[in-house]
């Protein structure tokens, strides 16, 4: 069910691939994932909304999932 797979590179996997393309899945600084505590939050139409990074505080992604809840309505 859960394998090693590449996040970067050529044979990165084609999810993450399409993630990192997204125009909110873009990195400040380059489109590499540093760590493996980054996080993409994904909108009920599966549109990439915001990505954060591994040092990003969590109260940041609250905030963002209770604005995406309030549009929703």
């Amino acid at each position: 069910m859960f394998s090693k797979i590449d996040v970067n590179g050529p044979s990165a996997h084609p999810l993450w691939k399409w993630l990192k393309e997204q125009p909110h899945g873009r990195g400040l600084f380059g489109n590499s994932i540093k760590w493996n505590f980054t996080k993409f939050l994904i909108n009920k139409e599966g549109q990439v909304v915001k990505r954060y990074g591994p040092m990003d505080d969590p109260s940041v992604r609250t905030k963002s999932l209770l604005v995406i809840n309030i549009e929703s309505l």
